[in-house]
This record gives C-alpha cells, structure tokens and sequence, in this order.
C-alpha cells in the first residue's frame, strides 16, 4: 500500500500558557498571513487548549508569512531551537513542500511534528453527467487510454491534488505516472468548472471546495480519500471501500522545535489529545468542513515519514525534483 495514506493545512501563535501545573509563557506561529488555515488552525487550537484547560493561559498568535512556511521554518530551526514554550502550524502542504526540497535544503527532521487532529478529506469529482459512474470506472479508464481523461486541480504540477490522483492509479497498477494528464489551476473553483464544463474529465480537490457544486447537482464524488465516510456526506463511498486503498486529507496539525526537552514534547502532545477529544473541537472542525484526523506523538511521526518518502519517490518520477 502507498503510504501517501493520509495527507492533508496548518497555523500559529505567540502565546502565554501553562501546562498541567506549570505555567508556560508560549507562542505559536502561524506561517502566513492572517485568515486560511495555518492561521485558523492556531487560533482554534490554541483558544480550545485555553477554553477546556488544557493550558493555564490565553493564546496570542504571530503570523509569520513568506515562503509558503519557509521562513517560519527557517526560524525555528535557526533561532528557536530549544524553545519549549513554541509551536507551530503545520498542514500537508508543509509535508509536500518538505519532500520536494521547497524550503532551500531543509529537512523535516530538523524539527520535531506534533501531530494532526483534523484534516480536510480529498476527493476525485466528476460532473453530473459523466460516464465514469465509480472510482473504478475512472482509473480503468486512464489505465486503458491514458490519453482520454485529463484531470483538473487547484494546485500546481507535483502538489498535493496532482500526487492524490498518482497515488490512486498507484494503488491499482498503474505507474506511468508521465502518462497521466492532469491540469493545475488557480484554485479547486477553477478546477471543477472545467470539470462541469466538460474541457476536463475529472477534478481532484478537497470536499470543502466542491459541496456547493455538489449541493446545485453539478458534480458527482465518485470517491472521498478517508479511512471511513464523512459525516453529513454518507453517500459518499470511500476509495478504500471500492479497492483503492489510499487515504489523502489534507490535515491540519502542528510542530515543535527538535531541540526541546521530552518532557515539553509530550505536555503539547498531551493539549493536542485533549483537543481532539474534546466536543468544542468536534463542533469547530463540524462548522469548517473538517474530517475527525487524529494521529500524536510517536503516531504521527512515523505516518509523516512514510508520507514525505512517498511524495519524494512520485515527485523524482514526475521530474519535479532530482
């Protein structure tokens, strides 16, 4: 099985916090600039850390744009290192960007992930009246003529909606992965109205870019890339359930300096559970579109590892790196 099984956006803050009973002055950056989901993601975050007591004090955010997160990283690699007090938001374009040598040589372990407790599930969309009825009717399709179905995304060759559809064909043989046509637009808007209007066969996106299509009946999801199906959108078949054994989101999650202690490790990866588990997270990732992703600590690390190996295995076949 390809281990690109689950990928998926991120944030940060400056905060001043505590940890069980310790207080901890802490700050939490958000690598872009305010509003989307790095940014978000700190926010909600670190106010549910504060609200359910996770952290003894409130979060204030640092948004620290530039380089798609690069200058955030290269911040706390080089100044921050041993900084307990410091998260970061992080997303599966973090991964992405990471894998392909995007953030000028570093690596991602030169800090240490934390984890992902939401993620924003992919999906491969068709328009309404399309003749490709399931998730297997369309990679069968491709398989057969890879000529006859060119797929759309909102992200650029070798990011993360082109890598979703590589993956897919992966997991049921076919690895021509030059063959495969595929389109990168200015967005998942632009993507599915091609799709809709027929100059593409197929968009591959994320499901909060496609519901309002879906809503209208424009689109069918002819596959969504969780573990189980999302709820609210139960009609949706999994790829798992129709063999293709690939889980894709688009998560949301943060990181730590590698340089602190184990101790302020495991107190962050302590808040974030409690996070996850809590019911104003549940109601936060209900009112933004999210998908339950959780995976923390030691759990976490290992999954990303498999994923950055994958992403750079398709990403040196693509031509994208060498």
């Amino acid at each position: 099985m390809r281990l690109f099984r689950k990928l998926a956006i991120g944030v940060g803050l400056v905060l001043s916090m505590g940890l069980g009973t310790a207080a901890y002055s802490a700050e939490c950056i958000a690598p872009a600039n305010v509003g989307g989901g790095w940014d978000f993601t700190c926010r909600s975050i670190g106010k549910i850390m504060y609200d359910i007591g996770a952290i003894d004090e409130q979060v204030k955010v640092t948004n620290m744009a530039g380089g798609g997160g690069a200058v955030a990283y290269s911040h706390v690699v080089n100044e921050r290192n041993e900084d307990g007090n410091l998260i970061v938001a992080a997303s599966s374009a973090t991964a992405t960007r990471l894998a392909q040598n995007a953030y000028a040589g570093m690596t991602s372990d030169q800090v240490s992930f934390l984890g992902a407790i939401g993620a924003d599930p992919g999906v491969l969309v068709v328009a309404a009246d399309s003749p490709y009825m399931n998730l297997m009717d369309l990679l069968n399709a491709v398989k057969n003529d890879p000529s006859s179905v060119t797929f759309a995304g909102g992200s650029a060759t070798g990011g993360f909606d082109h890598l979703k559809v590589l993956m897919a064909l992966g997991e049921v043989g076919y690895n021509d992965v030059s063959s495969v046509k595929y389109i990168g637009l200015d967005g998942g808007g632009d993507a599915i109205t091609q799709t809709i209007g027929g100059f593409t066969q197929a968009m591959t996106g994320d499901i909060s870019e496609v519901v309002g299509f879906l809503n209208t009946g424009d689109v069918r999801v002819v596959a969504v890339f969780t573990d189980e199906r999302i709820p609210g959108f139960e009609d949706i078949p999994t790829a798992i359930e129709q063999g293709v054994d690939l889980v894709a989101v688009n998560w949301r999650g943060l990181y730590v300096p590698k340089g602190i202690s184990q101790a302020d490790y495991d107190k962050w990866a302590n808040a974030l559970d409690q996070v996850a588990a809590s019911p104003e997270w549940a109601q936060e990732m209900a009112n933004n579109g999210l998908a339950p992703f959780t995976k923390v600590g030691d759990d976490f690390q290992v999954y990303l590892a498999e994923v950055i190996a994958d992403i750079q295995t398709l990403s040196k076949e693509l031509g994208v790196i060498q």
